[in-house]
């Protein structure tokens, strides 16, 4: 199937909670919501021609510009005999950042999920075991989110020609 017969596909199956495809180097991306990512994760695993079991990754980002949406949550799936890969992507308010665990999908979903709340602080509502999987317990912040200045501005030593200021 080409990526424009599977994106016919899903918005037959989905609608309008479905949008934003796009081709970035061939690879079908689209958005979709927090509610619709569990039925569209496993529509896509039950296809019967696309065969899209694999989870190759699920990660965050932190887009503090893009009000009411600043943080999203990207999954790349792959068919491996149907060798078709797809992005999805689900935005969130950083007001609200739930959104459903993939782990009874895909037990890979665990560590990922894991990983995505201990840089981003993003919750996987019903994840078995939500806890920090890189950074210490102890860890009041979540370190990839842009919520803190790049350089200290208090330093005298640097001077700004070098760094093309």
């Amino acid at each position: 199937m080409t990526n424009q017969q599977i994106a016919e596909d899903l918005i037959t199956e989905f609608g309008n909670k479905v949008s934003g495809f796009e081709e970035p180097y061939g690879l079908l991306t689209l958005t979709t919501t927090r509610e619709n990512i569990l039925p569209l994760l496993e529509y896509l695993n039950k296809h019967e021609t696309l065969k899209i079991k694999f989870l190759t990754d699920i990660c965050g980002i932190h887009l503090p510009e893009n009000t009411g949406a600043e943080f999203g949550v990207i999954y790349h799936v792959h068919g491996l005999e149907t060798n078709i890969r797809i992005r999805i992507k689900v935005f969130l308010s950083q007001d609200d950042v739930h959104i459903p665990t993939a782990t009874n999908l895909y037990s890979s979903a665990n560590w990922m999920e894991r990983e995505t709340y201990d840089f981003y602080g993003i919750i996987f509502d019903g994840h078995p075991n939500l806890k920090r999987i890189l950074n210490i317990e102890e860890m009041d912040y979540f370190p990839m989110r842009k919520e803190y200045p790049l350089e200290d501005a208090t330093r005298e030593d640097k001077i700004d020609a070098l760094f093309g200021r």
